[in-house]
């Protein structure tokens, strides 16, 4: 993916929030539709500018929906639908950027006993699971907040409800993921391709 193919999906999340604030739903024309109808995992992060303090974060770790449609039901949800925070206000559109991860679709990894030098903070994402616990953790995250591949893993066990150090138990399922991230660099601005 390329910036300007990035730019033209964050403005049509932008546009659906914009439309949903109006009570209307996006018309997405059937050109868009054809050229971003491959299947892809994708998050939508919401972050106050210029503090880069998230807003709001929610996705489709698996490749189910074609990717113009993950694009806005996941920049909807974003906006509207997480629960850590209060739902986006019109007045706030000028004062948050969005920042889109494109992801690559999920993949076990069996080896416990080698599971930190298996995992690139920079490069893997990952999602923890064990029985109906799932959490997940973007590429980004670890690198935002300076963890180790230890850290990475034990913060996606308390991510899935479960304690630090669930990654070693059998019963546990670990699945890493890349992805491409870009974001805004201010409110409606320029696009640029996160270098994790």
């Amino acid at each position: 993916m390329d910036v300007k193919e990035a730019k033209e999906l964050i403005a049509l999340g932008r546009e659906a929030v914009e439309k949903a604030f109006l009570g209307q739903k996006l018309e997405v024309p059937e050109e868009v539709k054809r050229k971003y109808g491959q299947r892809m995992g994708v998050f939508t992060s919401i972050k106050r500018h210029p503090t880069r303090e998230l807003r709001g974060c929610i996705g489709v770790p698996l490749p189910v929906y074609p990717l113009w449609y993950g694009v806005i039901y996941s920049s909807l949800q974003s906006a509207f639908q997480d629960p850590r925070f209060e739902p986006l206000r019109p007045e706030e559109l000028n004062r948050v950027t969005w920042e889109l991860s494109l992801l690559t679709p999920p993949e076990e990894v069996k080896e416990k006993e080698r599971l930190p030098e298996l995992i690139k903070v920079g490069r893997d994402g990952l999602v923890v699971e064990r029985g109906l616990n799932k959490g997940l953790l973007l590429p980004q995250v670890p690198v935002e907040q300076g963890w180790s591949a230890e850290e990475f893993l034990d913060y996606t066990c308390l991510k899935a409800g479960l304690p630090p150090g669930c990654w070693r138990d059998p019963q546990t399922k670990v699945y890493r993921f890349s992805g491409e991230v870009f974001a805004e660099k201010e409110p409606y601005g320029e696009v640029v391709k996160l270098e994790l």
